[in-house]
């Protein structure tokens, strides 16, 4: 059971009085530790989360354990792949792993089903989720297809800036080349290039971001 006060705090494009009820007596509140592991290859997903607060990095893998970052679940959303399992009964290709602390609701497939049968607010949210996951793995694929490396670098390191909502990210050389898809030598050296522009500043296992960053892009 979920206080619905923390419905209509955190998910304010719900404001049908029934569906919120049926979420606050039905829906499950779970908290999440930075790096606690949401969803790995191979399970069998049987809940929907939809994130109040914080992050979720959802990633692609394969058999030999290489990761691609494909997008964030950020506060009012949920996962598409989720929900495509849940209805298929398939099990997940995706690895989602905290990448802050989390506050989210959990909704079982069942509910699922049932809330999209009788709420047209929940059927629109569906589709809302279904249509941004499409968009956002269209850009991956653009980003992979047509952008520059270092291009991808800086996005990645601005990107992941407003996630944890500071200027130091605290990751390895390894662990970005692994989420873009690329040696740690070419993402060391990409870094290397940065820091000479005065836009980043590298100490070990930790990339400062200036905070006038974009204007010096610009």
């Amino acid at each position: 059971m979920v206080e619905d006060r923390l419905i209509r705090q955190y998910l304010p494009q719900f404001n049908d009085n029934d569906l919120i009820e049926e979420l606050s007596n039905n829906a499950n509140y779970v908290e999440l530790k930075a790096g606690d592991i949401l969803i790995e290859p191979g399970q069998y997903i049987k809940m929907i989360p939809i994130i109040l607060d914080g992050a979720i990095k959802v990633m692609r893998t394969d058999d030999q354990g290489h990761e691609l970052f494909l997008y964030y679940l950020e506060p009012k959303e949920t996962c598409a792949v989720s929900l495509t399992c849940c209805r298929a009964q398939r099990s997940s290709e995706i690895k989602a792993v905290a990448e802050t602390d989390v506050k989210m609701l959990t909704v079982s497939s069942s509910l699922h089903e049932e809330l999209g049968d009788k709420y047209r607010q929940w059927k629109e949210y569906i589709a809302g989720t279904y249509q941004s996951r499409f968009e956002e793995v269209l850009k991956v694929i653009d980003d992979i297809a047509f952008k520059r490396m270092d291009e991808r670098l800086l996005n990645y390191l601005l990107v992941k800036r407003k996630q944890l909502h500071s200027n130091e990210i605290a990751t390895t050389h390894q662990a970005i080349a692994n989420e873009l898809g690329t040696s740690r030598e070419v993402v060391s050296r990409l870094l290397k290039t940065l820091e000479k522009k005065k836009w980043i500043e590298l100490t070990r296992n930790k990339i400062f971001i200036r905070d006038n960053i974009e204007d010096l892009i610009v």
